[in-house]
């Protein structure tokens, strides 16, 4: 947590984000992602100063263990002197304790974000999902949140200006917007009228134009005219090498597949990044068999 000091910014995470979304889908399915299709709506997480700080803490970690679908899962919340914005202990369950920094007995309005990062690492510790050391582990966990429609909130939690600044969670404000992006592409929702802070919309902005340049990479159809030529080029090289790779400084790679003159290009899906196989014969339709996303190629 961020209490007014410097705020991390840009995409040093980015990886590892886009490996947190692919596991997302393989770990849940298409189906069960798409069952969170809704967000949480800011009216059932609202916290006013005139709300019993307990009941109401209770009353909105209820309201993230019935959108997480947890119903045998019980949330029991306190409030501590902490270095960390809040703090769950994992264990069998169903009942499981979360403590939250005493600075939330005054900055309320926040308690739903906090909440919606510890619910989620009861939720993924449940599924048995989780990604090697401390550090990608809480990416993975941010990022399942934001993806399944809670993250809005941590994200609309940061607050920045010459004097202070507030920020949860371990992905940076942009990194926030970027996984709302890619959300909103997929689902058709827009976070952005949900948000109260200013920052958060501008991080969200830049999210939103970083996800859209993965859906403009090529060989998708809808690649600029530089990316386009550079592929050619890429494509000239790979066909006059017996064993064609990696291009660098590109997401796609060529290779043969049963002998020469069957050069296949791989590519990571706009949507959920998994890896993506193709003939290179010019206009090709795919489809991932990951996020079922159809995807138009010029190969």
């Amino acid at each position: 947590m961020a209490n007014g000091g410097p705020v991390e910014h840009g995409y040093p995470h980015l990886d590892t984000v886009r490996a947190a979304i692919t596991a997302l889908y393989k770990r849940l399915s298409y189906d069960t992602v798409h069952a969170f299709a809704s967000s949480v709506m800011p009216a059932d997480v609202a916290f006013c100063d005139q709300d019993d700080l307990h009941l109401g803490a209770q009353r909105v970690a209820r309201e993230l263990v019935r959108h997480f679908r947890l119903p045998d899962a019980r949330m029991v919340v306190g409030f501590r002197e902490m270095t960390h914005a809040a703090n769950v202990e994992l264990t069998s369950g169903p009942e499981y304790f979360i403590e939250l920094n005493d600075r939330f007995r005054t900055h309320r309005r926040d308690i739903g974000a906090a909440l919606a990062h510890e619910v989620m690492h009861v939720y993924l510790h449940r599924l048995g999902l989780s990604f090697p050391g401390t550090r990608d582990n809480e990416i993975l966990t941010d990022t399942a949140t934001t993806y399944l429609g809670a993250g809005w909130l941590l994200l609309d939690a940061f607050r920045e200006d010459r004097v202070s600044s507030q920020k949860l969670g371990y992905l940076t404000p942009e990194e926030f917007g970027y996984v709302l992006a890619k959300r909103a592409l997929v689902f058709g929702e827009d976070p952005a009228v949900w948000f109260t802070s200013p920052q958060a919309y501008t991080a969200y902005t830049k999210g939103m134009a970083l996800a859209r340049r993965d859906e403009q990479q090529p060989p998708l159809t809808a690649a600029g005219w530089a990316g386009r030529r550079r592929y050619a080029r890429d494509r000239r090289h790979a066909e006059d090498r017996s064993v064609p790779g990696p291009c660098a400084g590109a997401s796609y790679s060529f290779s043969t597949f049963a002998g020469p003159g069957s050069l296949r290009v791989t590519f990571p899906c706009p949507t959920c990044h998994q890896r993506i196989r193709v003939p290179v014969r010019g206009r090709v339709r795919a489809r991932c068999g990951l996020c079922r996303t159809v995807l138009e190629c010029d190969t």
